[in-house]
C-alpha cells in the first residue's frame, strides 16, 4: 500500500509529470505535441544512418515492404536496449514509440536519446490508460506506431507479448508490420573490442490481422492470438535458435522455458529492485 504524501503530485500534473528524480520515469507527453519535434527526429533519423554506418556491420532487407500510410503498427523482437534505434533507421515515416517508463538495461549515458526523440510512456505494471489512449490516436490519424511486444529486453529470444498491441489492433483495425533484428545487443561488446558488430534488420510483409469481435473471455483470448499472431511473423524474421517460445524445435522451446516471466507482473514499475533479469 502506497504510504500516504503531502508532496503527491495533483491529478493534472500526474497527466504530464516530470521525470522522477528516484526511478527517472519519462515524462508524459501527448502525442500530438511529440509532433512538434518532427525537426529534431529528421536529424536524429539522419545521425542513426551515420551511427550504423560507422558502428556496425549492417544489412537490411525488406525495405520495399514499408507501405506508403498507415494506420500502421511496427513490431519487433526485443534483445537490447538500442533496439528502437534500428526502427528509427529503416522507417522511410515518423515513427511514435509506445515503451517502458523506465529503461533497467540502458547505461544512464544513454537515456536522453529516448527522451529528447518523445515516446509514450508506459508505467509497467498498470494498465497505461495515457499511452494507450495517445496511441490509439496516433493509429487514429493514419500514423506509424512502433511497438516491442515483449515489453522489455531481459532475454535474448522470443517470448509471449503483453496484450498491449494487440488490443491497438482490436481499437483501431491497423495493419501490422513484423520486423526481425539480429545482433543489436552485441553492438556495445564489440565497441568495447574496437570492432563493429554484424547487424541484420528484416523487414516482413504488412498484414492485417485477425479480427477481433468477441466480449468478455473471449474477446481476451481474440486479443490474444493476434498477439501470438505477431510474434509467428517475427520469430520467422530472426535466426533459428532465436526465436525461443516461436520456435518449431522443442529443444529450443525448452531451453527458453523461463524467459516468459514478466518482471512486472505483481509489480508496478520502479518497484523492482535491482537488475531485471
Amino acid at each position: 500500500m502506497k504510504k500516504k504524501d503531502a508532496k503527491l503530485p495533483s491529478a493534472r500534473l500526474c497527466r504530464n509529470q516530470v521525470i522522477d528524480s528516484v526511478t527517472k520515469f519519462a515524462k508524459n507527453i501527448e502525442a500530438e505535441q511529440l509532433k512538434k519535434r518532427r525537426p529534431l527526429r529528421q536529424f536524429m533519423r539522419w545521425l542513426s544512418k551515420l551511427a550504423f554506418w560507422l558502428l556496425t556491420d549492417l544489412t537490411i532487407e525488406g525495405e520495399d515492404n514499408f507501405p506508403e500510410q498507415g494506420p500502421l503498427i511496427v513490431v519487433g523482437n526485443h534483445f537490447s536496449f538500442v533496439d528502437p534505434a534500428a526502427f528509427v533507421r529503416v522507417s522511410p515515416a515518423p515513427l511514435e514509440f509506445i515503451g517502458g517508463a523506465v529503461n533497467p538495461h540502458a547505461p544512464t549515458f544513454i537515456l536522453f536519446i529516448p527522451r529528447l526523440w518523445g515516446y509514450l510512456p508506459v508505467k509497467r505494471g498498470t494498465g497505461s490508460t495515457f499511452a494507450l489512449r495517445e496511441a490509439e490516436k496516433v493509429l487514429n490519424r493514419g500514423g506509424f506506431l512502433a511497438v516491442f511486444p515483449e515489453a522489455g529486453n531481459w532475454a535474448q529470444v522470443l517470448r509471449p507479448p503483453r496484450p498491449g498491441a494487440a488490443f491497438l489492433v482490436s481499437r483501431t483495425n491497423a495493419k501490422v508490420l513484423p520486423i526481425g533484428l539480429d545482433g543489436m545487443d552485441q553492438v556495445f561488446p564489440a565497441l568495447k573490442r574496437f570492432k563493429r558488430a554484424k547487424v541484420t534488420i528484416k523487414i516482413g510483409k504488412p498484414y492485417q490481422p485477425s479480427t477481433i469481435t468477441g466480449k468478455g473471455r473471449e474477446r481476451r483470448r481474440q486479443i490474444d492470438e493476434v498477439g501470438h499472431e505477431m510474434m509467428r511473423h517475427i520469430a520467422q524474421l530472426i535466426p533459428p535458435e532465436k526465436r525461443g517460445h516461436y520456435s518449431d524445435d522443442p529443444a529450443i522451446r525448452a531451453a527458453a522455458q523461463g524467459t516468459e516471466v514478466y518482471p512486472w507482473a505483481d509489480s508496478v514499475e520502479g518497484e523492482v529492485k535491482g537488475q531485471v533479469s
